[in-house]
């Protein structure tokens, strides 16, 4: 018997007070996740920390044992408040020094506006062994130690620096999903889709229900990395529905 294909796992940190306060809605997360997929990794726990040392300290640990990856969003910027690098550096255990390519990129950026100050300065410090992650953007990197990736909290230049990640990390099939709607509550089916789920090891089922036009339905979301699979367990689970009686609407209502 050949052993299932190994599922590559991230965890995700949004860091910052201006998130927990409502200030700021994070749009970080959900183009993350998206990106991750494609490259076959998936999303698998995220944690929203203040800009607290030890908080952010606790939650890179916690989750760098737990998964393949790590991201962090936030914290990386010229403010005395961005302090990602420093709590990174101290999960690590090494110190924080200035990368010279890094230090070379912001000297060219800010060479019509103004210079390279001291505040600008701190965007070129990383935890000692760091690459840089070119950011097309503005002029300050992103930071990679490993498997561990500090990107900025601006959504805009979070997408640039995926994107200059895209195609360098090792993952595994992309997560292919179906949708199924239905107009029934989700309690009525329950039991059938817990059956189809358990019939189909490769497959997972996830089933969100929603409240609309005075009526009571659900898309249901079926994922897998093979799309045979797929296919097999969208089709018990139409078949169920059809046997019960339900209506359902291939691609979601």
């Amino acid at each position: 018997m050949t052993s299932p294909e190994k599922i590559w796992t991230a965890g995700l940190i949004v860091i910052g007070d201006e998130i927990l306060s409502g200030r700021t809605q994070d749009k970080n997360i959900a183009q993350v996740a998206s990106w991750l997929q494609v490259q076959g990794i998936r999303l698998a726990e995220v944690r929203v920390v203040p800009d607290v040392e030890s908080r952010i300290v606790a939650a890179v640990n916690d989750l760098r044992a737990a998964f393949d990856y790590l991201f962090t969003t936030g914290g990386i910027g010229p403010t005395h408040d961005d302090i990602t690098v420093d709590a990174v550096a101290a999960a690590l255990g090494v110190p924080v020094v200035i990368h010279p390519d890094a230090r070379a990129l912001l000297e060219r950026y800010y060479a019509n506006k103004g210079g390279l100050n001291e505040g600008r300065l701190r965007m070129a410090r990383v935890p000692e062994g760091s690459e840089l992650i070119l950011n097309r953007m503005s002029g300050a990197p992103g930071i990679r130690r490993g498997n561990l990736f500090l990107m900025a909290g601006v959504p805009h230049i979070t997408a640039g620096m995926l994107d200059a990640l895209t195609g360098q990390l090792e993952g595994g099939a992309p997560l292919l999903t179906e949708t199924i709607g239905c107009w029934v509550a989700e309690s009525e089916v329950a039991d059938l889709l817990r059956r189809v789920e358990a019939a189909h090891e490769t497959c997972q089922i996830g089933s969100y229900p929603f409240f609309r036009e005075g009526r009571v339905g659900a898309n249901f979301v079926v994922r897998s990395t093979s799309a045979e699979d797929l296919k097999s367990c969208c089709d018990s689970l139409t078949d169920g529905l059809a046997t019960h009686g339900h209506d359902f609407t291939p691609g979601g209502i």
